[in-house]
């Protein structure tokens, strides 16, 4: 087949500097839908996207990846005259608008989730409940940028009938540019919170960059899944027609959702069934809400709905609540955090008062200007937790210079952990949160 394919390509099949996309699909039809971006992982036969990043150059392993077995490299650099290597004007345009196209060409319906908190858990927890009725693919892990939406779109298959592509963002016009990538038929932004305020700003920023989502779906007549308990969302979406709301609060909203426990896992009735959860506090209780509407909308049975949802056990540091053997209880939400996420899970933790309370806080990166007011008013509510002792570490909780007896602040990790270890916490209820970059996780071992 290779032969055949160079020949092609050889008498001028590709057309440079801009392949084609359409022969460049069909290059990538017979290469039996296999790419990759890195060497170390070379998969024979594919295509191989040399793609640049702050810190790497993929052209200058296009070699190395034909060597190991990929069929072509395509590349944004003079080459040589192998053909082999298929060179383009932008490699990361190419990869992106090669798989637009393949999405174009699959039947798939796809539903894009935006959002400042919750978007992962949301994507799960829909996909779990959908795989129960239809042929579904989801984002893997946290791939939901400019290179992960499109990894996401290239891995569909033709038998593909829903795909549910995580959305994210850290500037203003990030999620417009990965619309026009998936083109989504559908789409939720689950809440508009304090995040990646260094890149949008402000809240309103943050509110202007999600509104991105509901413009594509408003230009393109796509259908808008509504949180009304969010005012940022409520007021948004005032201009959409095609739109299905959803509450835990609001009786108003075509899919409402109330828990009969949040503590310590959410368990709710639907349409007469009991359904139970491996999630806590309201903040899951939105993203099962969502969940539901969603369903609803496919005509999910309430017996797969509820099927649905207790299958999804929290992994990867999210939610995750772990018994130990001193007879803690901790609940890991690690991955990441923004003041709005860390506000509402320690709101959540602290109604967990059946046993002694820790909370083990770390920094919450890119806030820029905000950092200092918002690591200090986390500090000050986590002073107003009477009951519940806390732990917060990083430089930007340092540096605030709060002081409270129930709020111990150290500036290093290798403090916080000195500290943890020369006292008894033993038989605590134990919340350990933190951006990624503090990689919190590291606690878990010492309770």
């Amino acid at each position: 087949m290779l032969h055949g394919i160079l020949k092609r390509f050889k008498y001028g099949y590709f057309c440079a500097p801009m392949t084609n996309i359409e022969k460049l699909y069909t290059l990538f039809t017979e290469c039996e839908y296999r790419y990759c971006t890195d060497t170390r992982k070379i998969i024979p036969g594919s295509l191989f996207f040399a793609l640049k990043g702050e810190n790497f150059n993929g052209n200058t392993f296009a070699a190395s990846a034909i060597a190991a077995g990929a069929s072509f490299a395509i590349v944004d650099e003079d080459m040589g005259d192998n053909p082999q290597f298929i060179k383009v004007t932008s490699v990361l345009a190419t990869l992106q608008h090669l798989a637009q196209y393949h999405k174009s060409q699959c039947k798939a319906k796809v539903l894009g989730i935006g959002g400042s908190n919750g978007k992962t858990t949301t994507k799960e927890l829909v996909s779990a409940v959908l795989s129960t009725q239809y042929t579904i693919q989801f984002t893997k892990g946290n791939l939901n940028n400019h290179i992960g939406v499109p990894f996401t779109l290239l891995d569909l298959k033709q038998d593909c009938e829903i795909a549910v592509v995580e959305l994210g963002a850290n500037h203003i016009g990030d999620i417009e540019e990965l619309c026009q990538i998936a083109h989504p038929d559908m789409g939720i932004i689950t809440n508009i919170g304090k995040e990646h305020l260094e890149g949008f700003g402000s809240i309103e920023g943050v509110a202007k960059a999600e509104s991105e989502l509901f413009d594509f779906l408003l230009k393109n007549n796509g259908l808008a899944f509504v949180n009304l308990d969010d005012q940022w969302l409520g007021n948004m979406s005032k201009r959409l027609s095609n739109k299905k709301t959803y509450s835990i609060e609001h009786t108003i909203a075509d899919t409402l959702v109330t828990a009969d426990t949040l503590v310590p896992y959410i368990s709710f009735s639907y349409k007469g069934i009991t359904v139970n959860t491996h999630l806590m506090g309201a903040h899951n209780l939105q993203n099962i809400a969502a969940a539901v509407a969603i369903a609803e909308h496919f005509n999910i049975t309430p017996a797969n709905i509820a099927k649905g949802l207790a299958s999804y056990v929290p992994v990867n540091n999210r939610s995750q609540i772990i018994e130990t053997a001193k007879g803690n209880t901790i609940l890991l939400d690690a991955y990441n955090a923004n003041p709005s996420s860390v506000e509402s899970i320690v709101k959540t933790f602290s109604t967990m008062n059946n046993k002694p309370q820790l909370m083990v806080i770390g920094d919450m990166f890119e806030l820029g200007e905000h950092a200092h007011a918002e690591h200090l008013a986390i500090a000050e509510m986590c002073s107003g937790l009477n009951s519940v002792k806390s732990v917060l570490v990083g430089s930007a909780f340092h540096e605030t210079g709060f002081s409270d007896p129930n709020v111990q602040i150290f500036e290093h990790k290798k403090e916080a952990i000195e500290y943890v270890n020369q006292h008894a916490f033993n038989g605590y209820n134990v919340l350990i949160k933190g951006s990624r970059g503090m990689k919190m996780e590291d606690f878990t071992e010492l309770f």
